[in-house]
């Protein structure tokens, strides 16, 4: 992929620019899909001379609300929510909520933006949404998160339905802040509308395999990558970068698949065990003393260090797989990553990998799998919760994650077949957004002017 657009494509990024100024993740999600759009325009001008991608950008509804709510001193604190519901074609709104200082309407753009094409790529019958707020759940306790999410909810609530808007949960909302919202949603509603939101907990509508999902999806997907080229997890050195949910659950299934995670990290850095991470250990540093990383370390009792300096992605592997955050892995660590060796990389983060990086593996011949397809499997869980909540049903474990892997599979095999026809063998990127864009857009045209 290239910097220069398609000249039907050109005129629609600048005019994207000019509406949406500022907004700088967003740009970047809209490049990086009209970039890979050249061969469609050329094959099908019809998408564009109906403004079917114009339309595509431009999201149905934007809401942007106060949230009020008290803390623990009795202090009134102020935060904004937002929930982008950017294309229902295929189906009602589905993308989950962020709770993070950094969000505001352009990172909650992006997302969504990105969710659309995540969504298609599974097949699935869902839509394009995301939401969140500037919120910060670090250092609060369950009773101001509880506050927080039922004031929160209480503007929310009104916008949502199974067959209007499901969220789920991103960076800083699991299943405690799932179960507040939920809450909050059955009480002002009066119903049990258990499929208005996804990631509830196994006890009250939740799905098997939705909290190991993402993490377990994208390793699927690696696993598929590697396959095609007749090699295995076997052996191979893997970094990952974060240390939540999506790291967690991704080191584990590498680790079942033969692979040794040697590091991970968080905002204060990153930890290195050449003996591969024992995730027993980091999901209780992460998930039960919500600590940082480095107490790892500690818990470890040998063989790990900490280092607060530096970035993960020097420490050098043959796999790596960025679950942390947007641009997080520049041109600078893939060039480092490149030059340790390193053959694959795959986003279980949404656009972790900034465009030079991406330009720089592509050159190089690293095998890059794109968010958007990569870590769709938390998405499509969603959609499988959803299923089992429509029909009152639940599946077991191994059923669930069999039909994750399918899904994965299926990805997998659409984007790469996708980018042969296109003329782009091997590019996975380039198959993701053609091949989720057409199923959207071929949507869009047949439901007329909307």
């Amino acid at each position: 992929m290239s910097n220069v657009l398609h000249e039907k494509l050109a005129n629609l990024y600048e005019e994207v620019i000019r509406r949406n100024a500022g907004e700088r993740e967003f740009h970047q999600a809209v490049h990086e899909v009209l970039d890979s759009l050249g061969p469609v325009v050329a094959k099908h001008p019809e998408y564009a001379d109906t403004a079917v991608i114009r339309r595509l950008c431009e999201p149905e509804r934007q809401i942007i609300f106060r949230v009020p709510w008290v803390d623990d001193a009795g202090v009134v604190q102020i935060n904004r929510g937002f929930r982008v519901e950017f294309n229902s074609a295929l189906g009602p709104f589905k993308g989950g909520l962020r709770f993070h200082p950094s969000v505001y309407l352009g990172i909650v753009k992006f997302l969504g933006f990105e969710q659309i094409f995540k969504n298609s790529l599974t097949g699935l019958p869902i839509g394009g949404g995301k939401g969140g707020s500037d919120f910060d759940p670090k250092g609060r306790s369950d009773g101001e998160i509880m506050r927080f999410c039922q004031s929160f909810m209480t503007e929310l609530y009104r916008h949502l339905g199974e067959y209007t808007d499901v969220p789920a949960g991103d960076i800083g909302v699991g299943t405690r802040e799932i179960g507040f919202l939920f809450g909050q949603y059955k009480r002002i509603t009066n119903r049990y509308e258990s499929g208005v939101l996804t990631g509830k907990g196994l006890t009250w509508g939740g799905s098997q395999v939705r909290t190991e999902a993402t993490g377990y999806g994208t390793v699927f997907f690696i696993d598929e990558m590697l396959r095609a080229k007749g090699e295995s997890f076997e052996g191979k050195r893997v970094l990952v970068s974060g240390s939540g949910n999506v790291a967690i659950y991704a080191i584990e299934k590498i680790h079942q698949l033969g692979g040794t995670v040697v590091g991970c990290s968080d905002s204060s850095g990153h930890v290195l065990d050449e003996k591969g991470i024992d995730v027993d250990v980091l999901r209780e540093v992460k998930e039960v003393r919500r600590g940082r990383i480095s107490d790892y370390v500690e818990l470890r009792a040998g063989g790990a260090s900490f280092i607060a300096d530096n970035s993960i992605w020097d420490l050098g592997c043959d796999i790596a797989v960025p679950c942390a955050t947007q641009n997080e892995l520049t041109g600078a660590h893939a060039a480092a990553l490149i030059r340790s060796g390193c053959k694959v990389v795959a986003e279980g983060a949404n656009m972790p990998c900034t465009p030079e990086a991406v330009k720089l593996f592509n050159e190089a011949g690293v095998l890059f799998a794109p968010g958007k397809a990569a870590n769709a499997g938390g998405v499509a869980t969603s959609a499988l919760e959803m299923q089992q909540n429509a029909s009152r049903d639940s599946w077991t474990f191994e059923e669930t994650e069999e039909r994750l892997a399918e899904i994965m599979r299926r990805i997998h095999d659409r984007c790469l077949s996708t980018a042969e026809e296109y003329g782009q063998p091997g590019n996975y990127a380039f198959g993701a957004n053609i091949a989720g864009f057409i199923r959207v857009a071929d949507a869009m045209s047949a439901l007329g002017l909307v």
